[in-house]
């Protein structure tokens, strides 16, 4: 597998992140309360700073030949 095809990957995976995040988030603002809103509104905060880290890894990377 070429370094571009790798990199195309990693970034689908750095977008899901966000993506999850984005769900996470919303579960956690308005059908959970308490203690499990906490909980998954951390995990959602976590799985941002993955996939935004992904991300700007990918971009400031450079392009690949």
């Amino acid at each position: 597998m070429s370094v571009s095809m790798l990199k195309m990957y990693v970034s689908f995976a750095g977008m899901i992140l966000l993506l999850l995040a984005i769900g996470l988030i919303l579960l956690s603002r308005y059908k959970l309360k308490g203690f499990l809103a906490g909980i998954v509104s951390f995990l959602a905060y976590i799985s941002f700073i993955l996939g935004a880290l992904i991300i700007l890894y990918i971009v400031f990377s450079g392009p690949t030949g």
